[in-house]
């Protein structure tokens, strides 16, 4: 999933993004609203982490959200 595409699930991602970093308030999420540097920066602020680890988490959420996205309309097999 792009960064574009994060822009257009924001609202389900910031829910996963508070669950996994409790550190970022709303104001803080706000402030990103699915732009994807703001939130390196937020995290790298709060967490101490480098810019390739705080890119290397969100990639893998952003994979989870899409997986997720993709489950919910598959139907499931038929028997």
């Amino acid at each position: 999933m792009d960064t574009d595409a994060l822009e257009g699930r924001w609202d389900q991602f910031k829910g996963m993004v508070k669950e996994r970093w409790g550190k970022l308030t709303d104001d803080d999420l706000k402030e990103c609203e699915g732009r994807h540097e703001q939130l390196v920066g937020k995290l790298r602020q709060y967490y101490d982490m480098s810019e390739q680890e705080a890119e290397a988490q969100l990639a893998e959420m952003r994979q989870r959200l899409h997986e997720a996205h993709l489950g919910a309309r598959t139907p499931p097999p038929q028997r």
